[in-house]
């Protein structure tokens, strides 16, 4: 939820306007099978679309289906070469080619495509992901607001927005500090699977739902994030 102190710090900052890897979210074949595979089998089979995608309920909402063959299959979360230069642990925002890595040991990364809103280009460098929101609530910033008046009962003075699918945070949440300081920047998840790969009008970092729970689960705590606006080759 987006606290009134925040507010002034919002033209020095990235503004959000939205803003395991195992079987329980993902892969039946475990991670460190997975991570065995020579480069030409890293691909996820159909078998494994399907249960990453499938419908689900959790915390008392139930999440839709992702119908993956109608979204570009680079897009797909699957465990690639770590091809961006940092150790096991850290989060890599590759904001124009639209993927978050996850690097891994053993030379791996578990690639998630991602759409990118305003406010996921106007942020890059260096941060840490301090904490992290299971259904979180959402609060529009006043400048949003002032756009589009009916998100007025939405506003900080009138609670956010419930947590659910329907919410522009989706499923999770997660929360980019810089020095101490929020950033405003924010990994979240998405119903809306047509915006994976593209720029989109609000937000900042969006992932699937089952992606994003999947992210949730597999970040280390207080893991450190790069994100780099010129993309990674």
């Amino acid at each position: 939820m987006t606290k009134p102190g925040l507010m002034k710090r919002r033209s020095l900052v990235a503004l959000s306007g939205g803003a395991l890897a195992s079987a329980v979210f993902g892969s039946p074949v475990s991670t460190a099978a997975a991570a065995a595979r020579p480069a030409s089998q890293l691909e996820p089979s159909e078998r494994e679309l399907e249960a990453r995608y499938a419908a689900r309920s959790d915390g008392g909402h139930r999440l839709p289906g992702v119908p993956f063959r109608k979204i570009d299959p680079k897009y797909y979360r699957q465990r690639v070469e770590n091809l961006t230069g940092e150790p096991a642990g850290v989060v890599v925002v590759d904001v124009r080619n639209r993927f978050l890595y996850l690097t891994e040991d053993a030379g791996t990364a578990m690639r998630y495509g991602i759409g990118i809103g305003r406010a996921g280009f106007t942020w890059s460098g260096e941060g840490i992901i301090q904490w992290r929101q299971k259904w979180p609530r959402w609060t529009p910033p006043p400048e949003m607001i002032a756009r589009q008046p009916e998100l007025q009962k939405y506003s900080y003075a009138n609670g956010g927005q419930a947590p659910g699918p329907n919410n522009p945070l989706g499923a999770r949440a997660l929360y980019i500090f810089q020095h101490g300081e929020d950033t405003l920047y924010r990994l979240h998840g998405t119903r809306d699977w047509r915006s994976i790969g593209h720029a989109v009008s609000s937000g900042c970092v969006r992932l699937i739902n089952q992606d994003v729970m999947d992210l949730y689960e597999t970040v280390p705590s207080k893991a450190r994030i790069v994100v780099m606006q010129q993309g990674i080759r």
